[in-house]
């Protein structure tokens, strides 16, 4: 890998400058290797564009998350040609069991022709290497400890044309450049920030917390949800907004762990690694969650929701995943969102990058924000008021109670909150959950 190099005596380039002149600029800079931003990455290089993916660690590293696929997410990973066989070290799923008020409800995965019946499991540790390794493949150029900082703007128009960055351990900087850049960073997003676009206070926020243990439950091939979350550390014990996962990843360890929303005044008031302690505590013995079997410390990160952070695109930047607050209201669900937003966001500047001036090249970029709210707008309106009424502890607790009740409404439900719904041509389900996000608008 070329690294800076001072200018000759003369003031003009060398050889060994322009080399690396040409290393450092590219048709699209992508900003953090992810699921967002190596997907984005894999269909631009595809297209043919030249990228830089830009990631600030080194691969293997791990993030937190319930490390659970569902069919969306399953769907991108075999559209990007993954080997996702049990061979290659994933575990598939057949669907939800859901847990609550002292019932048991399981259900598939619905079967539908826009996505596979089964979900997948897989640590996020190699599971975000897989997807950059894949758009490397693809010929994107992949930067491994480069931890990005300030963006290279243009004077006159504020438009962002490259990235300041350090690189490597020696943290030499160095300046990529390129005429488009896609914020993949996750929901720090220090370069949106940068750039001057700020979270949403009026969107819903979430926090998950997670670790591992070692348990004989880690074959289960139903990805598990404790719908009730009790804090029973008080006089009076109370229900939070939230749910508890446990996901068997085949390996000898279950990935446990809670989902919380922002909705209530709990959320800042206690400390949620002692809740999961709590409650992991309440379990089975013989499954194995017990202090002496937890082998990671408990883990938290925040899950930015229903479009967050907006406009998704300005100015030469476009948002994905995380960084546009891409995750699901309904069910906390990243991955998929952040995947599918990568690809339409490679569409479109591939689309793009075909016109002939200028001005026809931004009035392409300018239909990325419309193309996200068309897909997901009515969708994640309706999962924001789901947010405010479940933020209700009463609320909460009659359809916890009363809804497992009724299998045919928890079907409509898992169909709702997964997001997994047939297009065209689905039962009347389908046709119900389409016809309400088509008529919800969108913001």
């Amino acid at each position: 890998m070329q690294q800076q190099h001072p200018l000759a005596e003369t003031g003009e380039p060398t050889v060994t400058d322009t080399a690396a002149l040409s290393e450092r600029s590219a048709d699209v800079i992508v900003v953090g290797a992810g699921p967002a931003g190596s997907t984005t990455a894999y269909y631009l290089a595809k297209a043919g564009l030249d990228v830089l993916l830009l990631e600030k660690t080194a691969f293997p590293r791990e993030k937190v998350c319930g490390d659970g696929l569902t069919p969306r997410a399953t769907k991108q990973l075999v559209s990007m040609g993954i080997d996702i066989s049990e061979e290659a070290g994933w575990l598939r799923n057949k669907g939800l069991r859901i847990i609550s008020g002292g019932m048991r409800l399981q259900m598939d995965w619905p079967d539908l022709a826009a996505y596979p019946n089964y979900g997948l499991v897989r640590k996020r540790e190699d599971f975000d290497e897989l997807l950059a390794q894949q758009a490397v493949k693809a010929g994107a150029r992949l930067y491994e400890r480069c931890n990005v900082g300030a963006p290279v703007l243009e004077e006159r128009t504020g438009r962002i044309t490259g990235v300041q960055a350090k690189l490597g351990e020696e943290k030499t900087p160095v300046t990529f450049h390129a005429p488009l850049v896609v914020a993949a960073d996750g929901n720090s997003t220090r370069l949106s920030l940068a750039m001057g676009l700020h979270r949403r206070e009026d969107r819903p926020m979430g926090v998950a917390v997670r670790t591992y243990f070692t348990s004989p439950r880690h074959e289960d091939d139903y990805l598990e949800s404790w719908l009730e979350l009790w804090d029973r550390r008080g006089a009076q014990p109370r229900q939070l907004p939230g749910y508890g996962w446990i996901f068997g990843l085949g390996d000898g360890t279950s990935n446990v762990g809670l989902g919380i929303l922002n909705s209530s005044s709990a959320f800042r008031e206690l400390d949620w690694r002692e809740v999961l302690k709590a409650w992991v505590a309440s379990m089975p013995e013989d499954w194995g969650y017990t202090p002496e079997n937890m082998t990671q410390p408990i883990r938290g990160a925040a899950l930015p929701m229903a479009f967050n952070r907006q406009p998704h695109y300005t100015r030469g930047l476009l948002l994905v995943g995380d960084a546009g607050g891409l995750v699901n209201p309904f069910n906390g669900e990243g991955i998929a969102y952040a995947m599918e937003s990568g690809q339409l966001a490679a569409d479109v500047i591939t689309q793009a990058h075909a016109r002939a001036t200028a001005g026809q090249r931004e009035l392409a970029l300018q239909n990325y924000p419309r193309i996200l709210k068309d897909t997901y707008g009515g969708y994640y309106t309706l999962g924001r008021a789901f947010v405010k009424l479940i933020g209700n502890p009463k609320v909460l607790q009659m359809c916890t109670q009363r809804g497992l009740t009724h299998p045919m409404l928890m079907k409509f439900a898992l169909k709702l909150l997964a997001n997994l719904t047939d297009p065209t041509g689905g039962d009347a389900m389908d046709r119900v959950i389409n016809g309400l996000t088509k008529i919800t608008p969108s913001a």
